[in-house]
């Protein structure tokens, strides 16, 4: 008999003699290191692969391109980041690290690397079936048997990356992809972006402090600096709350509010909002929404739950209420327009104006890289000489918002973006400068067609994420005369704001849901493109 090969994750010595005690002898097995069976090369990736000009998404560390395997012919995801950032790098290799190690049918996988002089690339699964929320829009109704299919596969991975001692840490829908089209109950499941996991031990009375996350589906214990892999767990109970009714258990009209909410953990099942909707599921998500970690169920627990294992079996095989989707369009949808004015408003300042910021940037940035850590802030905080300069800025909040992208680090314009938002965007003159690049032939209202010209500007068009000018401009035109006015424009920029620092410039975005919801579209957590493993 020919020896087999037993894979395992490499960090794992501990499971190894665990699942091959002695009366379970691997005889002649030969153990192999799972991550030395994928590829690290060097060299030109473009000598293996041909790499479509057209990218799929862009994010902090880099883009995502679709691509084509030259001998074989099989489509790939490659995901590349420039090295020209040290911090970016370590990163973006712990990623790999961990990706190596990870081989669950619902988890993203990757099939090799490549590295030259300027740039790292992830050869991964193409996945071109939408993200989550994305997918249960397109498709027009959604049921609980249909969610508990979804949490099935969701928690599996969870558990399997808990097993392996992984914890994600930035669960939220954009991170869930489906391989393929179809319907939802009968399509793959796929767990991307690993840019934030990170390892834990098991006992020792060790945990997890950094603050990491993005604001609506972060968890309590996240926010105060000390958690452990249950946080996962309470972001897959909000995912879980939201794909049933369209939002999120805690919202409000700011980022601190929403925060606040979060930290005390405090959230209701609307009746009106969950009538149909089955008591099996509802006692799940308060299980898996438990303040206490301790009481948190895990995933294994929550697989082996009646509305999981049976696929919610006292549900009533009905599509559910009929606003669940529009609550769902309106929930991810988080403003672009409101960001690209944002981005317009910024770009307008002139040096003059933003003096102050800069020098605060730069009395912040200790060492001088263009980047600043949180300790970095926190040690501007402290000192008496920024007192007087950081008064109309409140630094504090920067550093309790959530690093949505997990860079840890804040760059120039995310820091300028943040203030700004903070000092001027509600200013009238400045909205209305901004109104006033939209309303190109200045009649006073910004029509569909100016809207869509202003897409077409490269700086702009990547705020909006894929979303069609028409979307945009029906989220925004209260009275629904097909235009937007000045009045309606400054409702959409008074309305809920992006909820962490790095979401301002440019990627995810915040939301009011509840009432505003279903009249306007105050805010959403945008989509990426479907295979953007960012």
């Amino acid at each position: 008999m020919e020896n087999d090969i037993v894979t395992l994750p490499c960090d794992r010595p501990a499971l190894l003699t665990s699942a091959a005690p002695e009366s379970r002898s691997l005889g002649k097995s030969e153990v192999v290191c799972r991550s030395h069976l994928i590829p690290s090369k060097s060299g030109n990736i473009r000598g293996s692969y041909t790499l479509n000009i057209k990218k799929l998404g862009e994010g902090a560390y880099g883009s995502v391109s679709s691509s084509v395997h030259q001998e074989t012919g099989a489509k790939r995801a490659v995901k590349t980041m420039s090295k020209g950032n040290p911090k970016h790098v370590q990163r973006f290799r712990q990623e790999i690290e961990i990706l190596k190690t990870m081989d669950h049918p619902n988890i993203i996988k990757l099939y090799e690397t490549f590295e030259d002089r300027g740039q790292i690339y992830l050869v991964m699964e193409l996945c071109e079936g939408k993200e989550l929320f994305d997918r249960i829009i397109d498709a027009g109704h959604f049921t609980e048997q249909n969610a508990a299919v979804v949490m099935q596969q969701m928690l599996s991975a969870v558990f399997y990356m808990h097993t392996n001692l992984v914890c994600h840490r930035d669960l939220k829908p954009e991170n869930f992809l489906f391989v393929s089209g179809g319907p939802i109950d009968k399509s793959v499941l796929k767990l991307i972006d690993f840019g934030l996991a990170t390892r834990f031990q098991v006992g020792g009375g060790q945990s997890l402090c950094t603050k990491a996350g993005t604001a609506y589906y972060v968890a309590p214990q996240v926010l105060q600096g000390k958690y452990d892999q249950a946080c996962d767990i309470w972001s897959a109970g909000v995912i879980m709350f939201t794909m049933l009714t369209g939002y999120p258990p805690f919202y409000g009209k700011t980022d601190q509010e929403v925060l606040s909410k979060v930290k005390k953990g405090r959230y209701s099942f609307d009746p009106k909002d969950w009538k149909g909707i089955s008591d099996d599921a509802k006692t799940l998500i308060a299980w898996m929404l438990k303040f206490s970690p301790e009481q948190r169920c895990t995933a294994e627990q929550a697989l082996q739950n009646t509305w999981i294992r049976e696929f919610a079996p006292r549900a009533k095989n009905l599509s559910l209420q009929e606003g669940l989707v529009r609550n769902l369009r309106n929930f991810r949808s988080q403003n672009m327009l409101k960001k690209a004015a944002l981005n317009i408003i910024a770009g307008q300042m002139s040096e003059v104006q933003i003096a102050d910021l800069s020098k605060l940037f730069k009395s912040l940035d200790v060492n001088a890289d263009g980047l600043l850590t949180f300790e970095e802030l926190q040690a501007g905080i402290a000192k008496a000489e920024l007192n007087k300069l950081s008064t109309s800025i409140d630094l504090k909040a920067i550093l309790e918002g959530v690093d949505a992208d997990g860079s840890g680090w804040i760059d120039y314009t995310e820091f300028l973006a943040a203030t700004l938002d903070k000092k001027h965007y509600l200013k009238r003159d400045n909205c209305w400068a901004a109104f006033c690049i939209f309303d190109a032939d200045g009649d006073g209202v910004i029509t569909l067609k100016e809207l869509q010209a202003i897409l077409k500007d490269d700086r702009v068009s990547e705020l909006m994420e894929g979303r069609s000018s028409e979307e945009i401009l029906e989220d925004v035109d209260v009275n629904g005369d097909g235009r937007i006015d000045f009045e309606e424009f400054m409702q959409m920029m008074q309305g809920g704001r992006s909820m962490s620092l790095h979401e301002l410039t440019p990627k995810r975005g915040g939301c009011s849901p509840g009432a505003a919801l279903q009249e306007r579209s105050p805010g959403r957590v945008s989509s990426r493109s479907p295979t953007a493993h960012l």
